[in-house]
């Protein structure tokens, strides 16, 4: 079997950077263990799995090690193979996932994802996590992910996780943020229990991310930039229970997986 690949850098307009994912386009759901097998040779944050339906096309994200729930930038890709590459007219791309319904919206080059807002709760700051950030936060809240705050953008770019203090805490992942130089906000996302130590760039992070910062700053609009090694950009929307994020997409490959 040849299953159609390709290779996206999500959430930048330049090859390189952003947050790169696999993209897989199946006519039906191969075997769990096979998807995993396949997710855990491309080696990447995340690779995506599409089947076109009738109305809509059905898409799971697998990280090396583990089936995830939620993910932005393996969203974004899919969404720009099916428009760029497989000839797709309409303006809109619906997807059935783990997560329910998720929408990509294109307007010219640049792609919205609408994606459920998931708002963190302020809790106590956690010894692993200070240890495993090798900084203390101003201040911790917790989603599916803790949410670390900090005070400058610089002190987010220096930090140096510890990947096994990390891997303690009772979380998928962690977000460290402060306000931007630049942007609004900038972050960094940590998920070592999903095989992934620093993802360049991470939707899912903001759907915790935009809650945070909307009510902070008080305005509904804001400008992102994730601060990983390849670095990305996001324009970010609050829509009540429901965020919208934007972004660009490039291809950097395409070919065929011979599987089976």
């Amino acid at each position: 079997m040849s299953i159609p690949y390709y290779q996206v850098d999500a959430f930048t307009d330049r090859l390189f950077t952003g947050n790169p994912a696999g993209v897989c386009l199946l006519t039906d759901w191969l075997p769990d263990a096979t998807l995993q097998a396949i997710a855990a040779e491309n080696n990447l944050a995340e690779t995506a799995f599409v089947v076109q339906r009738t109305e809509h096309f059905d898409l799971r994200w697998f990280t090396p090690n583990l089936e995830m729930d939620l993910c932005g930038h393996a969203t974004l890709a899919p969404a720009h193979v099916i428009f760029q590459h497989l000839g797709y007219r309409e303006s809109i791309v619906r997807f059935q996932t783990r997560s329910g319904l998720l929408t990509v919206t294109r307007e010219h080059d640049l792609l919205t994802l609408d994606f459920p807002a998931r708002p963190a709760v302020p809790c106590p700051t956690p010894a692993d996590l200070i240890a495993g950030l090798g900084a203390t936060p101003v201040a911790t809240a917790k989603a599916r992910d803790y949410l670390a705050i900090f005070d400058s953008e610089q002190t987010v770019r220096n930090l140096k996780p510890d990947m096994a203090a990390l891997m303690r805490l009772d979380c998928l992942g962690i977000i460290a943020t402060a306000p931007g130089e630049q942007c609004d906000f900038v972050s960094r996302f940590f998920a070592p229990r999903a095989g992934v130590p620093e993802d360049p760039v991470t939707g899912s992070a903001h759907c915790t991310l935009i809650p945070y910062w909307a009510e902070r700053l008080g305005r509904m609009k804001l400008h992102a930039r994730q601060v990983s090694a390849r670095g990305g950009e996001l324009f970010c929307e609050l829509r009540g229970e429901r965020v919208g994020m934007a972004g660009h997409a490039v291809t950097y490959s395409t070919g065929f997986l011979h599987v089976l």
